[in-house]
């Protein structure tokens, strides 16, 4: 059996990570390993009585279920064989005749990392790719450092406060933190007294000495780099797509910088500058112009998360951000300490450099816990991007985030939603149509993506459960596309001969379309029966349907369309342009139970107008960027 018909039997958990061992009569000594590994790296499911050959799987059960289940468990229980005592949680499957065993391991709190085994540190385990992998000493020293009571930028450095900050660098952030309202004036401190006042120095034989974070945030080059030998974040600009410029080409511009984050952030925000798409708007109330860039908020906590949250004890390997094209990845050393809980979740959370985060919070320049993360995908959507991408590596110890400019409702989307004949607010619309990229999602995503709480969309999900469109995975917590949807959704989405584009990708500027010539001396005249059973359902818009689109946003009739678009075969137009806009949901008549009606009209529906707003934002972001060019 594959793995799925196995997961299918084995249903009652929320599987993440998973390994399988035969297990029947005694414990494998690998099994060990995978509990190092797990409780190091993310929990997951260890499951006994199942013998893995390739990507085949056969259940061959345990044959003394009693002997093998109490062996395990007192072998964790001895911290001569394991590190840390964990909280195992275990449970008994039969399928047929024949017994599983299921063992739940839980990653464990930062403080109790590594986990090793046989009381040899050098035996600590992580899990990558689906494999129990040993640390290597460096991956060892992370742990450790992240296993400290005091965290690492708040260790003291020995170096001379009066010789060891940038002026320049302190009087900046000072203006910039007494300009913000609520804050006191500090303008009778010395630089040093004000480091003092922030918590920045360290109370060392009697004497203040320069805590990391310190040396970190305002250090001079001299100083910072004997605290940091390595680049703060390496900046790579691509003129390309992903999929084009990771084939081994170059970028295109590079910057990579190596002073203290104070500067860093200053050559950080005028990277962006360079970068962002300025739109030119007029405030109609001020005359004002207003060039904010759209997407400034997102990129301002991202590029801030990245220097905040850095594992800057890790000098092997630094921060990237790689603009392309269709996308920015922000690439961290360090994952996030969180434990069972969800990083889109508001509330405090443990983090890596408490006193880098509270300067930074100071002067406004990250939100509060919780909340930074919830507005790069607040504003994300508020664009009409999908969500962004989350990557937690504990296995790595990485952290990974990707702004991708893909549309969320692409004319795809929209145009699936209209064939199933039901109406979507637009919040339910985005909710549907991430549900259809992802094979489930949370509450807190949806949160997170619709900007809306907690009780409202547990509201929308049940709402969208009661339509057929969502199925409950958890109720209240987890959801998935409706399985009838699924299968039609995947259907409708498989490339076509006129489609040429990325596997899952909704992008309707990546479909390709035969232009329609509606000169009447190329068309016949078709006997053939007209009505809308026929008619495949659409699956993108040719340009003579999107001006029937734009020009139906109020009843016309067929003969003004037809003299709108200059045309004159009325069969021709009606069965391959009026007839598939009518089957797909996205233009309606205003007397449906006559079609032949003098007095008929046609009109466009919630999806046509969907559809219409969508294609003049993105016509208005077009002219707009050609301005910002020009």
């Amino acid at each position: 059996m594959t793995q799925d018909e196995l997961l299918d039997i084995l249903r009652a958990h929320e599987w993440r990570d998973i390994e399988f061992k035969e297990a029947q009569t005694e414990v494998p000594r690998s099994a060990y390993e995978t509990v190092s590994a797990f409780a190091n790296t993310d929990g997951g499911h260890l499951v006994f009585g199942v013998k893995k050959d390739g990507t085949s799987f056969e259940v061959v059960g345990v044959l003394d279920v009693d002997k093998v289940q109490g062996d395990f468990l007192t072998a964790l229980r001895q911290v001569e064989k394991i590190s840390v005592i964990l909280d195992i949680e275990e449970n008994l499957h039969q399928h047929g005749e024949k017994h599983i065993l299921v063992f739940y391991v839980p990653e464990v709190h930062r403080s109790r990392k590594p986990v090793y085994l046989n009381g040899d540190i050098r035996r600590s385990f992580v899990r990558k790719g689906g494999c129990d992998v040993r640390c290597s000493e460096e991956e060892r020293n992370r742990f450790l450092v992240d296993a400290a009571a005091e965290r690492y930028d708040g260790l003291p450095v020995d170096l001379d406060p009066n010789n060891a900050f940038d002026g320049e660098s302190i009087r900046w952030y000072r203006g910039v933190y007494e300009a913000k309202p609520g804050n006191r004036s500090h303008a009778a401190l010395t630089d040093l007294q004000f480091l003092a006042e922030m918590g920045l120095l360290v109370e060392c034989d009697r004497q203040q000495m320069p805590s990391r974070a310190s040396i970190l945030l305002f250090g001079t080059n001299a100083a910072f780099r004997q605290v940091l030998p390595r680049p703060v974040v390496d900046c790579q600009r691509f003129a390309r797509p992903i999929a084009e410029a990771d084939m081994g080409d170059r970028w295109d511009d590079r910057v990579v910088m190596d002073e203290n984050l104070i500067r860093v952030w200053q050559q950080l925000v005028a990277w962006y500058e360079k970068l962002a798409d300025r739109p030119f708007r007029v405030d109609p109330t001020t005359l004002q112009r207003d060039d904010m860039p759209p997407d400034y908020r997102a990129y301002r906590e991202a590029m801030a998360n990245l220097i905040i949250h850095q594992d800057y004890s890790d000098h092997s390997r630094k921060a990237e951000i790689r603009h392309y094209a269709d996308q920015t990845v922000f690439w961290n050393p360090g994952d996030a300490f969180d434990v069972g809980t969800d990083l889109l979740e508001p509330g405090v959370k443990e983090v890596r450099n408490p006193r880098i985060v509270t300067s930074f919070r100071r002067i406004g320049l990250s939100e509060n816990a919780g909340w930074g993360l919830r507005d790069v995908f607040r504003n994300w959507q508020q664009m009409g991007h999908v969500p962004p991408e989350i990557r937690n590596d504990k296995g790595r110890k990485a952290f990974e985030l990707s702004l991708r400019k893909e549309e969320l409702l692409s004319e795809r989307q929209i145009l699936f939603h209209a064939t199933l004949g039901v109406r979507l607010s637009d919040a339910q619309a985005r909710a549907f149509a991430f549900a259809c990229r992802e094979s489930e999602v949370t509450v807190s995503q949806l949160k997170a993506i619709l900007g809306l709480p907690g009780v409202e969309v547990v509201a929308l999900t049940d709402s969208l459960v009661t339509q057929v469109l969502f199925k409950p995975v958890e109720p209240g917590k987890r959801y998935a596309l409706a399985d009838h949807l699924r299968a039609r959704f995947d259907e409708i989405d498989q490339p076509g001969d006129q489609v040429d584009r990325r596997p899952e990708n909704l992008v309707t500027a990546q479909v390709h379309v035969k232009p329609t010539d509606l000169s009447t001396a190329q068309v016949a005249r078709s006997s053939q029966d007209l009505s809308t059973g026929q008619v495949k359902p659409l699956e993108s818009l040719t340009d003579s349907q999107w001006k029937i689109v734009l020009f139906c946003d109020v009843p016309r009739k067929l003969t003004e369309i037809m003299a709108h678009l200059g045309v004159v075969n009325r069969g021709y137009f009606k069965a391959n342009h009026i007839e598939p806009l009518l089957k797909g949901g996205v233009l309606a008549m205003t007397n449906p139970e006559k079609p032949r009606s003098s007095n008929q009209r046609y009109v466009i529906t919630e999806a046509g107008v969907r559809l219409k707003v969508a294609r003049m934002a993105r016509d208005s972001e077009k002219g707009e960027e050609t301005h910002g060019k020009a």
